[in-house]
């Protein structure tokens, strides 16, 4: 099952930008990463079989803040 999963991060530098591509590229299933910025910093990962939990909390480990927005399945 396809899913895209959205999660708020800050990307205020490109260390930060590093650190996130960094964590979702190695995450297992991911296949596309994708940065949105329109009024607040997020990120869109498309994969297969992507544990949304886990990779939040990666994120989090590595930049003090992440928040799960939308976990969606796609067709």
């Amino acid at each position: 099952m396809k899913q895209k999963i959205v999660i708020e991060v800050p990307l205020n530098c490109t260390k930060c930008k590093k650190k996130v591509l960094t964590v979702c590229t190695t995450a297992e299933g991911v296949t596309a990463v994708k940065f949105i910025r329109d009024g607040k910093d997020r990120v869109e990962i498309i994969g297969e079989g992507v544990d949304a939990a886990q990779v939040t909390q990666d994120l989090r480990n590595k930049l003090k803040f992440a928040k799960l927005v939308n976990v969606s399945k796609l067709d």
